[in-house]
């Protein structure tokens, strides 16, 4: 696999440590000669530390086999958040620092979170795409307000802060983009 087929949640071998990118950020260079560089930033799966690197697009990474299965959340508290598995229904509990960055997006009742697994042992999780969430507080609605572009700061019900329309007010539930963490549409 080369460094330009990369993308979130892929697990790779680097100096003898698995990584799981969490971030990928993709730099064009502004000259003809230049590369493209990808910067990622993720976790080593084994000790939960911070990685950052940065691959030229014709760079060979080797990726790690790894599995996905259906969790629940079923809870949350000092050891770290509690997941079941949907087939066999064994719970497994991860650190709050190794989902630290999805937890502003998790409820109980949320579907579609799947466990990445690498020999039988969970690593981290992927959310979906977008999860829809209540907003807790905001300025309020104006009457005039159109569906223009002018935005306006929401805190919703896990605590992420994302700029909305100035129509949405409290109560309402919207769509959030889980990698960009920016406002998708009313749910």
């Amino acid at each position: 696999m080369k460094a330009n087929e990369l993308k979130r949640g892929v697990v790779f071998l680097h100096d003898g440590q698995n990584i799981a990118i969490k971030q990928l950020h993709v730099q064009t260079a502004c000259s003809r000669s230049g590369n493209t560089l990808y910067k990622i930033k993720g976790y080593n799966v084994v000790s939960g530390q911070k990685f950052e690197c940065s691959f030229k697009g014709d760079d060979v990474i080797t990726p790690v086999d790894i599995s996905r299965r259906e969790v629940q959340l079923l809870f949350r508290d000092a050891d770290g958040c509690t997941f079941m598995d949907k087939e066999s229904y064994e719970q497994h509990t991860l650190a709050d620092e190794l989902v630290s960055d999805e937890l502003l997006f998790m409820t109980e009742d949320l579907e579609g979170i799947n466990a990445l697994i690498i020999d039988e042992a969970i690593v981290g999780i992927e959310l979906p795409a977008s999860v829809s969430l209540e907003i807790v507080d905001c300025a309020p609605a104006m009457k005039a307000a159109s569906s223009s572009a002018r935005t306006k700061p929401a805190t919703l019900s896990t605590g992420l802060i994302v700029q909305v329309p100035e129509y949405l007010k409290s109560g309402d539930i919207i769509k959030v983009n889980t990698e960009t963490q920016e406002f998708v549409s009313r749910a």
